[in-house]
């Protein structure tokens, strides 16, 4: 697993007035704050989160 390929996130709009699932999506990818920044694997479920919470990150 340590050898997959990985994508670099960052965080860049607020959760506040977010619908719920948006919000447990975010989390699951493990971003916790505006301008935090975290690496995922790139597995289709991680992509499935990513593709739901595209207007609230970037990635780097």
């Amino acid at each position: 697993m340590a050898d997959g390929k990985k994508i670099k996130l960052k965080l860049v709009r607020s959760l506040i007035g977010t619908k719920g699932d948006h919000r447990l999506c975010v989390r699951g990818l493990g971003l916790r704050r505006i301008n935090h920044q975290v690496e995922v694997l790139d597995t289709p479920a991680n992509r499935g989160m990513i593709n739901k919470v595209s207007y609230l990150i970037k990635i780097v």
